[in-house]
């Protein structure tokens, strides 16, 4: 059988939005990334332009704690001291923080909830692309809930418990339900169905560098 290889793309980073800033603090940066916006530079000159380098022009301390892949949408959070970004980063390290995203998916999960824990290798000759691999892939574990059923897909609550690079849009493949608009694993019909990936950080809650309260932050979902 013939792999599936990456599609190539243009980057077009998305204007406006530039960003939009959700909370911050003397210690945190909360921020609600758009869609088609690398969190990082990229190693071509033409990737520079990202939420990182975009922020740091008004924040020139923050620090980057996670990354959402440059399709997804949603909460994020950066560390303006050194203090607050060793902190925030052991915490995502140890799955300290609780994250929740919503996606759009095809067809229907076989259960109202449950979960897959199936591990991922990168496919390394089509990368970025992702792969099962149960003999040399990293654990990753995923639960889901089923939001509401539509004429022909489904809403989504998923919550990664590992953050693996891809994982949701995998483990919602692995299913037959791949991610509406996901231009690396859905077939054509379904990466057309949307203008977009259908997927967003909507919730993220970690303990506050600060004085180590539970504090949660929420993006409203877009679609």
């Amino acid at each position: 059988m013939q792999r599936a290889t990456a599609p190539s793309f243009t980057y077009v980073p998305p204007h406006p939005p530039w960003f939009s800033v959700l909370h911050a603090d003397s210690h945190v940066l909360v921020l609600d990334k758009p869609s088609g916006l690398l969190s990082v530079p990229g190693k071509a000159p033409e990737h520079k332009d990202c939420l990182e380098t975009r922020v740091q022009a008004w924040f020139p301390e923050a620090r980057t704690v996670h990354r959402l892949d440059m399709d997804t949408s949603g909460v994020c959070v950066m560390g303006l001291t050194a203090d607050a970004h060793r902190n925030l980063s052991m915490q995502f390290q140890r799955r300290k923080t609780a994250k929740t995203y919503l996606a759009r998916v095809q067809g229907r999960l076989p259960a109202p909830e449950g979960e897959i824990d199936l591990p991922l290798l990168c496919d390394w000759p089509n990368r970025p692309r992702q792969m099962v691999d149960h003999a040399n892939g990293r654990a990753a574990l995923t639960r889901w809930q089923v939001l509401a059923e539509e004429a022909e897909t489904s809403r989504v609550l998923l919550f990664p418990v590992t953050g693996r690079s891809h994982q949701l849009r995998v483990h919602m493949q692995s299913q037959g339900c791949p991610i509406l608009g996901d231009r690396f694993y859905a077939p054509p019909s379904v990466e057309k169905a949307a203008s977009r990936l259908q997927l967003h950080a909507h919730q993220l809650t970690f303990h506050h560098p600060a004085d180590g309260g539970r504090v949660t932050f929420t993006s409203p979902v877009p679609f």
